[in-house]
């Protein structure tokens, strides 16, 4: 499966109906992780990864090959945990732009999709694999 096979199944989907648990696996397997909005403030994110986070307008969602960085740490400041988010991909989360209630942008390669919701746009997902992401500093 390429991002844009999953892509094309979760296009025109309605809200809180966006995929089965058989595409999100065919997905995990496949390594492809797809990233839509939710309500006024959370990032679904289903497939390689299965995970939701807060999300505001600009929000920066960062990803490395193995999917959200992990804090190790016991502490919330952790320099090692802020080096990781500094060389992580990123995917920026928009509230009301563009005619959508969520988009998303990123450097990842990816494929897009539109949420309905009530048959109308909702919002415009992403669909990218994890091998595709590139940490800052990483040789092309």
């Amino acid at each position: 499966m390429t991002p844009q096979q999953a892509a094309d199944q979760l296009n025109g989907n309605e809200y809180n109906k966006e995929g089965s648990k058989e595409l999100f696996k065919a997905m995990a397997a496949a390594g492809l992780v797809a990233i839509w909005g939710a309500s006024d403030d959370l990032a679904e994110i289903r497939g390689a990864v299965d995970d939701e986070v807060g999300a505001q307008d600009e929000t920066q969602i960062y990803f490395t090959k193995e999917g959200l960085p992990q804090n190790d740490c016991d502490e919330e400041e952790c320099p090692y945990f802020a080096r990781l988010l500094e060389k992580a991909a990123t995917i920026t989360a928009f509230w009301n732009s563009d005619g959508f209630s969520w988009r998303y942008e990123t450097d990842i390669p990816h494929a897009t999709f539109i949420i309905k919701e009530d048959g109308t746009d909702y919002c415009r997902g992403i669909v990218f694999a994890l091998a595709d992401v590139k940490m800052k500093g990483d040789a092309p």
